[in-house]
């Protein structure tokens, strides 16, 4: 049975907290696991969520700064000491490629899994799979930051009462799936286009063109809401959203799921950034990530 659905690791903004550890963010989609932003912690946060290093066939890096990147040595060298059976490919801004270096190879280890190194410099398709594909925006960040978004393909959805009407029945049923047409019957006839789920991960920017792109019909979109609404200009000042701001994103591009994450240290009370999400206008699913939380992806519609 496939699985889709978002394990956090991390929320925090900057620093740790008590409550919070640094960003991490691990997607699974069917039998496979993307890792985003791995912060200072993340390996033992995988430990405790019940990620192992055998689940991970990509790991996306939106930006360098430290909250988003300094775990990415532990992950690396333990994909190695866990001999991971399949290789792992690395997304991250190409401008970064020297920081990379570092954390890759940062201590003494051996190399045991091909890891692929595929930076990002454009916006525009990062890869190709049978389930999805995978596309990065650029968001407006101090320094170099891009956003990730992956698309199913779209499918189509059989129709019950078309299929009667044909009188296409039993084994008929797959046969017209699987080779589109039957006694002169197309699959378009007995179906519908079923769209294919999509999910997007926003991490430090401001309001710019690339978080528009990347939320535009999401089911689900993790977004950071680093400070609340009266802080607007310190946002802005460096380089951030608000709650407020993030959830009208995710109003105006018709999100289904909204996930708020990294949080600044300086608010100690969660529901705020409900309360002023709601004000927003956005109506949808809302989650205000907590460390080890679990968001199953909405069912396709």
């Amino acid at each position: 049975m496939s699985v889709r659905e978002l394990v956090v690791l991390g929320t925090a903004s900057q620093v740790p907290t008590r409550h919070r550890n640094h960003n991490g963010y691990v997607l699974r989609w069917d039998g496979r696991g993307i890792l985003f932003d791995p912060g200072e912690g993340t390996q033992r946060q995988m430990l405790r969520a019940g990620v192992a290093a055998h689940d991970l066939d990509r790991i996306c890096v939106t930006h360098f700064h430290g909250d988003h990147s300094l775990g990415l040595a532990g992950v690396i060298q333990r994909i190695n000491l866990d001999q991971v059976p399949h290789p792992v490919t690395a997304h991250y801004p190409a401008s970064g490629q020297h920081f990379f270096e570092r954390l890759r190879y940062a201590t003494a280890y051996r190399e045991t899994v091909k890891l692929t190194e595929s930076p990002v410099a454009a916006d525009g398709p990062l890869a190709v799979t049978e389930s999805f594909t995978l596309d990065a925006r650029r968001l407006s960040h101090p320094v170099e930051s891009y956003g990730y978004r992956i698309t199913e393909p779209d499918g189509r959805r059989l129709l019950p009462e078309k299929l009667a009407a044909h009188g296409i029945k039993g084994p008929d049923v797959g046969r017209i799936q699987r080779e589109g047409g039957l006694n002169g019957v197309s699959l378009d006839e007995v179906s519908e286009v079923r769209r294919g789920q999509r999910f997007a991960f926003v991490m430090d920017t401001r309001l710019c063109d690339g978080v528009h792109a990347l939320a535009e019909g999401a089911d689900m979109l993790v977004i950071e809401s680093t400070f609340l609404d009266e802080d607007v200009r310190l946002a802005t000042d460096h380089g951030h959203l608000t709650a407020g701001q993030a959830a009208a994103v995710a109003r105006d591009a018709g999100v289904r799921h909204l996930v708020l994450t990294h949080f600044s240290q300086r608010y100690s009370d969660p529901a705020a950034f409900e309360r002023q999400a709601r004000a927003a206008g956005f109506d949808g699913e809302l989650s205000i990530a907590q460390d080890l939380m679990r968001v199953p992806v909405p069912k396709r519609t």
